[in-house]
């Protein structure tokens, strides 16, 4: 692939202006892998887009063209456009085309391009998280697939089940991140991602959960939040002797990177829900910096033990 490809060209515009984030972390990768990472981007941008109603994750947009006037008609269309591109006949644009080159080149199985659209299916068709088991499962499907298909697109064989589980936990942990950060704004679009049975416990409600008077309890949620997470990232680590360096620094520095807004929303109190918690480019560099000596010693920092997922929600892998 070289820059004058269009297919990859489009993917590396859709990333450049949907994830800074994403972004900085695959330039860490060697070309081939970085190549291969923006072209699963790219599909994966336009199907949360087509599905929100958006433009690059922001404001609104009419994704007529075919897709049809609901979410659900669009969800239709996404399918059956993404079965032809896993087929090798893609149609529908650059996203499809990015699917179809990413699919060849890492012999990507289809089931977690369909985990990922059964995903936004549980968005389309929304129930609310009943359990913390409920919630893991949103979480594989969302981001825990994304995790285990950039995995392979690392090059990890789709047979390895053993790390690809520590590639799910890591896009678990990040998914849960985001709950955490965006619990307020969510709940202003009349959405809860929090378990029930968590906010029964803390004497909540969803709807009413993100009132002003119940931030602090509702902070102690987002804690228990962002500790779930951190366990979640702490076995995702034990993957990274799996990956070549360049592969396990990208991997260190985006785990740093999404855990640091956890850890954000957490330190600061109630306050950090009124206000979305990023992380600055400064954070991200030196992120990046700073997880370039555990790459070269992944193998020594996090050996690893048939043990440490004891106790965590496991998907079932393709």
């Amino acid at each position: 692939m070289t820059a004058a490809d269009p297919t990859l060209v489009a993917a590396q515009e859709t990333i450049r202006q949907g994830s800074r984030s994403f972004a900085l972390a695959s330039r860490l990768f060697d070309g081939p892998t970085r190549d291969r990472a923006t072209l699963l981007y790219a599909w994966c941008r336009h199907c949360d887009d087509v599905i929100d109603g958006q433009w690059l994750g922001e404001g609104q947009h009419d994704w007529g063209d075919g897709y049809g006037p609901t979410p659900a008609a669009r969800l239709e269309r996404l399918r059956l456009l993404s079965d032809l591109a896993l087929k090798g006949r893609p149609a529908g644009g650059a996203a499809f085309a990015a699917l179809a080159r990413v699919a060849a080149l890492s012999d990507l199985p289809a089931g977690y391009v369909h985990d990922l659209l059964d995903g936004f299916a549980l968005d389309v068709n929304w129930r609310a998280i009943a359990d913390e088991s409920h919630l893991l499962r949103y979480c594989y499907h969302v981001a825990g697939c994304v995790g285990v298909m950039m995995a392979i697109v690392m090059g990890v064989p789709a047979d390895d089940h053993a790390t690809l589980l520590r590639a799910s936990d890591l896009g678990l942990s990040f998914q849960l991140n985001n709950i955490a950060r965006d619990i307020v704004e969510d709940a202003a679009r009349g959405r809860c991602y929090l378990p029930d049975t968590w906010l029964a416990e803390a004497g909540l409600k969803a709807g009413s959960h993100a009132d002003e008077a119940s931030r602090a309890r509702l902070h102690e949620v987002a804690t228990r939040l962002v500790g779930l997470a951190e366990q979640y990232e702490q076995s995702a680590l034990h993957g990274v002797p799996h990956l070549r360096n360049r592969q396990a620094w990208a991997v260190l520095s985006a785990a740093q990177i999404y855990g640091d807004i956890g850890r954000k929303v957490r330190s600061r109190g109630p306050a950090a829900l009124a206000d979305r918690q990023r992380s600055r480019r400064r954070d991200k560099l030196m992120a990046v910096a700073a997880t370039a000596p555990a790459a070269l010693l992944r193998r020594l920092l996090y050996a690893q033990k048939v043990s440490d997922r004891t106790g965590l929600w496991t998907p079932s892998l393709h």
